[in-house]
């Protein structure tokens, strides 16, 4: 299986074959890119159950087969009846696994809001794949397999993942076979019933009862008020291109403030250039203004316009340039596991989609009765009274999922995406601007050694840093020193540096780029 393909008509990009294979057969069957990426999604959440999944949120920025663009957000809020006091009062941070970081999960919902955006095959067609995985067995994949051994000892000691992904009471490792028979009984009833099994039916009550016996507040009144919504997206420039991102309380708006600030700022973009310290300067400045206004789009102080206005950036600017490398801020959170695919037809439909459980194996808990893992995206919370981002009752938190497409005046030009927790800008900035301003193809932008300002995960720093892959160049991490930064050096595509995925149309149809840090393919026809 290729991490690079090209073709004339359609093309898919995923984290996992198998996911890259079933959206292949949606193309092959006649769908569009709609049905392609929801056939990836769905086989993902089997292929790929530590990343994503029924029990995660989900994002995506799609064009339509009319040419219109738009966003799903079905990011999920937090309990009705959370004791945000109570939390308080035993935590300084919201703890990562466990009950108390459970949100309403959105992901289904999300997969039904982008069916209903122009997919022109059977809903359920989408499962079916996804369903004989999980029923009758799929490999352990390497990046499976490495989160299982991470964590051994708390995922061994929840019931529902010792049940399924651990014998004799060691994890499962590469090769072996997992079967997830209870997640394919909730597959095949979401295929038939559609959302409302899990935010009406059978399968969400279950869900929910296990859920309230590990000592979580979600009823199913949380559930049966989830919305998935389908909004305009955000849009900023970068040089000739236009970019659509998903709005708050997605980053998106990150990575457009990044792009304007090294405009601003008159940077050589190119990531392992000889402004690459300015780079990071611009990525930690951006970083902290996200940390500081994101958050449910009601709660926000700071309208999403006033963060991309000419004022604003220029202050930013005067903050890139006078910035001291001081401690980088505490942010709440882990180090993102989460899943991004592309797919795009020349018909013209095109989706950026990610999905997520925020942590490996998200909150650490497997409701049995159903095979969901729930995930931990109630840890984006702060618990600091008054913040925009402060846990409420039925909050939205600030997500760091972040869908994007590239447009440019003759029309659509790509779409790319990447799992990377709190560092997505910055690995989506790397990418846009080595497939589309340096003109690497899209599988050399998604190989290229990569650098990140904190890693994925801000909250492990008290001092600037860098985290870089070998191969980044000597002069690049000798600015990136010579700017304040410390560096850190890890392997040659070492998945603590993310992975993205990458679709450009060009002249001659579509190019397609799989990050070789995943176990993903690139397929096009």
């Amino acid at each position: 299986m290729s991490l690079a393909a090209s073709g004339p008509t359609w093309a898919i990009a995923t984290p996992h074959a198998a996911a890259s294979e079933a959206g292949a057969a949606a193309f092959e069957r006649g769908g569009n890119a709609i049905d392609a990426a929801l056939a990836a999604a769905v086989t993902l959440a089997v292929t790929y159950p530590h990343m994503c999944g029924v029990g995660g949120d989900l994002f995506a920025v799609l064009q339509r087969p009319d040419a219109d663009v738009f966003a799903v957000n079905s990011s999920g809020r937090a309990p009705a009846a959370v004791d945000v006091d109570a939390i308080r009062a035993a935590h300084a941070t919201i703890p990562e696994r466990g009950p108390i970081p459970i949100t309403v999960p959105g992901a289904v919902a999300g997969w039904h809001a982008l069916h209903g955006q122009g997919a022109v095959l059977p809903w359920a067609s989408a499962f079916s794949q996804a369903i004989a995985f999980a029923v009758d067995g799929v490999t352990v994949s390497g990046s499976l397999a490495a989160t299982l051994a991470d964590e051994p000892e708390l995922f061994g000691a929840d019931p529902g993942l010792d049940a399924t992904f651990f014998r004799d009471g060691s994890p499962l490792g590469a090769g072996d076979q997992v079967q997830q028979r209870a997640l394919g009984t909730t597959l095949e009833a979401i295929a038939a019933e559609g959302p409302g099994a899990v935010y009406r039916g059978e399968v969400g009550a279950r869900y929910v009862e296990g859920l309230r016996a590990a000592g979580s507040p979600i009823s199913v009144e949380d559930l049966a008020a989830h919305e998935a919504l389908v909004v305009p997206p955000l849009r900023g420039a970068w040089r000739d291109l236009h970019v659509s991102v998903a709005p708050p309380n997605s980053q998106g708006v990150t990575l457009l403030q990044m792009f304007a600030l090294i405009e601003r700022l008159g940077l050589d973009p190119d990531p392992s250039g000889p402004d690459a310290g300015a780079l990071a300067h611009v990525f930690r400045v951006a970083s902290l203004d996200r940390d500081r206004h994101l958050a449910d789009p009601e709660a926000m102080a700071s309208h999403v316009a006033t963060l991309l206005d000419d004022g604003h950036l220029a202050s930013l600017a005067d903050e890139v340039r006078g910035d001291p490398a001081g401690e980088l801020p505490v942010t709440p959170g882990t180090t993102g596991d989460t899943i991004a695919l592309v797919a795009v037809g020349a018909d013209g439909t095109a989706v950026s989609l990610i999905q997520s459980l925020y942590s490996g194996f998200g909150a650490g808990i497997a409701e049995p009765a159903t095979g969901i893992v729930a995930h931990d995206r109630g840890a984006c919370f702060v618990l600091e009274p008054g913040h925009v981002n402060e846990l409420a009752p039925a909050k939205l938190p600030a997500h760091t999922l972040l869908p994007l497409l590239v447009h440019d005046d003759r029309g659509l030009r790509g779409a790319a995406g990447a799992m990377g927790g709190h560092a997505q800008p910055q690995i989506d900035a790397h990418t846009v601007i080595r497939a589309f301003t340096r003109g690497q193809s899209p599988a050399e932008a998604v190989a290229a050694p990569r650098w990140l300002v904190g890693g994925m995960d801000p909250a492990a720093t008290a001092e600037p840093w860098v985290r870089a892959e070998r191969g980044v160049p000597g002069p690049t991490v000798e600015a990136l020193q010579g700017s304040g930064f410390r560096v850190d050096t890890v392997a040659d595509n070492d998945e603590g540096v993310g992975h993205a995925h990458l679709i450009r149309i060009g002249p001659h149809g579509l190019e397609a780029g799989s990050d070789p840090r995943a176990d993903g393919a690139a397929i096009a026809g």
